[in-house]
């Protein structure tokens, strides 16, 4: 019986409110916390960095502060082994532009690069004066926009590039245009960077709307999940991979990513303080502004009572909404089993993410649970810049993850695909 794959770690390195602290101190880089992260992240074996966006000033707080490919680019240089993923939108970037932003990161970082692919949905008016696209539109410029990447990182057929007694030798012959005519991108080819380390990046995709697990069942080999219980979890996995199988992918992918929220305690009776705590400082009037976010925008809670549900006529339909249709859909299946806007407040702090409390033993058991019913593949693991958490982190939850085998030792290979452990590329297809 082969080896299962073990499960994969992640932690995030962006979006924290040092980076003001560092910026207003000229002797500062904003970078400092993040490379002492990055180090921690690789002494402890965990297998990348995840930098996530946002695109418009005052969106969740400081998230969108720094752009995530130069960051990473920059963390490329202080690291060895460690993944790194950039989450990077499709809507508002040309693709011959990310093509070659990600073929420069992975050969800078030796095949460690990563590409979380999102379509957006906010920060459109800093890019021209029209109205965000519709969902369907932007899933479909999504759709155009990854064909395209992917043709131009094998527009460099097997055999270009090759070692000489006098340095590389490029048959130019094997160099060749992409000639790609769609809706949205006319994009001649090839690419003008070389062949990279790892073939492509590898693929992340976060949406799971309709639309996006579509593009997910496509492309993805990983994807960026919100799946806050084991039942949607199962039921999510099962939509996706069926739909890639139907796509000619086989049953493995993509592998299902998804962010834990714990709040760790070194007893029982810690961890529920902790939550309590947490809800006890918890500012309820942006809580509703938040809740409102969730679902889609367009609703006013503000007259609401904390203690009773929301009307079920308040609550939009999902088709109708044209930004982050999964929140809306997420929450508005919370809404309609009857929580109160106060469960519903408290539940939206951990944006619809799989949220659990307890001690590093009870936290291991929920992961199993998930991990054993092949539903978790990746787990990001958050709060290393924090010393209380980063301890219950480095010498509780992982070294009992390892124990239970489920956590790997180390890296398994010199590039961020080989250390997930992820199928080969099936690239060149049909070429002579």
């Amino acid at each position: 019986m082969s080896r299962r794959r073990t499960l994969k770690t992640v932690t995030g390195v962006s979006g924290g409110l040092d980076v003001y602290d560092a910026a207003v101190d000229p002797t500062r880089s904003t970078l400092a916390s993040s490379i002492e992260i990055a180090k921690i992240a690789e002494n402890n074996k965990i297998d990348a960095l995840f930098a996530a966006d946002l695109l418009s000033f005052g969106a969740q707080g400081a998230i969108g502060a720094q752009e995530p490919l130069i960051y990473l680019a920059a963390l490329a240089g202080v690291t060895t082994d460690i993944g790194l993923i950039a989450t990077v939108t499709t809507t508002f970037h040309h693709p011959y532009n990310l093509a070659r932003l990600f073929g420069t990161l992975d050969h800078v970082s030796n095949g460690r690069a990563a590409w979380n692919a999102v379509t957006s949905s906010l920060g459109e008016e800093n890019y021209g004066d029209q109205d965000l696209p519709s969902p369907e539109e932007r899933y479909a410029r999504a759709t155009e926009s990854l064909e395209v990447v992917n043709a131009l990182f094998d527009s460099w057929k097997p055999g270009a590039l090759v070692p000489g007694s006098d340095g590389a030798v490029l048959d130019a012959s094997l160099v060749r245009p992409i000639e790609y005519r769609g809706t949205y991108y006319t994009v001649q080819g090839p690419l003008n960077i070389p062949s990279l380390p790892q073939g492509r990046p590898v693929q992340f995709q976060a949406g799971q709307s309709a639309g996006g697990i579509e593009l997910g069942a496509r492309f993805a080999e990983v994807v960026f999940t919100s799946l806050a219980t084991l039942e949607d979890a199962i039921t999510y996995t099962k939509t996706i991979r069926a739909r890639a199988a139907e796509l000619g992918r086989g049953d493995e992918l993509p592998l299902i990513f998804s962010s834990f929220h714990a709040t760790y305690g070194a007893t029982e009776a810690e961890a529920r303080q902790r939550v309590e705590e947490s809800i006890g400082t918890l500012d309820f009037v942006a809580g509703r502004a938040r809740l409102e976010d969730m679902l889609g925008g367009g609703i006013d809670l503000s007259e609401l009572s904390l203690d009773k549900p929301i009307p079920v006529e308040l609550l939009p339909d999902p088709k109708t909404v044209n930004r982050r249709r999964g929140r809306v859909e997420i929450f508005g299946k919370l809404a309609a089993e009857g929580k109160t806007l106060r469960e519903l407040i408290i539940a939206s702090k951990d944006t619809g993410h799989w949220a659990e409390s307890g001690t590093p033993e009870q936290l291991a058991d929920a992961i199993a649970q998930r991990y054993d019913a092949g539903v978790l593949d990746v787990i990001s693991l958050g709060g290393l810049g924090d010393p209380r958490t980063r301890d219950f982190v480095e010498n509780g939850l992982l070294p009992e993850l390892r124990r239970r085998g489920i956590v790997g030792n180390d890296y398994r290979g010199g590039t961020f695909r080989e250390n997930l452990e992820l199928p080969p590329l099936a690239r060149f297809q049909g070429e002579a």
